[in-house]
């Protein structure tokens, strides 16, 4: 066999076996945990995609309903700035009337005292 290598120790190196195994177990062990963490990574991803989906599937509806109200406030925007124009000399007509009506009350009211 070899020179100066003990027997039962051709792969080690000069490496005992106890602390060869010992450095093996801890690595299989580290690299356990490690896969775990992965996997707890991974579907920690997946549920956050599934998040992001739902969320933008929520987002689109609400910009299709905000857009839906915004062309239901401009149609009744519209129509208040067409009533408004309208009815300005009516409204105007009115008061006068009103203010008529009034000042003939008061007159009355005086010169019946």
């Amino acid at each position: 066999f070899r020179e100066g290598v003990p027997p039962g120790n051709y792969g080690n190196y000069g490496y005992t076996n106890s602390g060869y195994s010992a450095c093996e177990e801890e690595n299989e062990r580290l690299t356990e945990s490690l896969r775990s963490k992965v996997t707890a990574i991974k579907s920690l991803s997946i549920e956050i995609g599934h998040e992001v989906k739902q969320q933008n599937k929520l987002l689109a509806e609400m910009d299709s309903e905000f857009d839906s109200t915004t062309g239901f406030l401009g149609k009744t925007m519209g129509k208040l700035k067409t009533l408004s124009r309208g009815s300005q000399t009516k409204l105007l007509c009115y008061l006068m009337l009103f203010s008529l009506f009034v000042f003939f009350v008061i007159y009355w009211i005086i010169k019946l005292r």
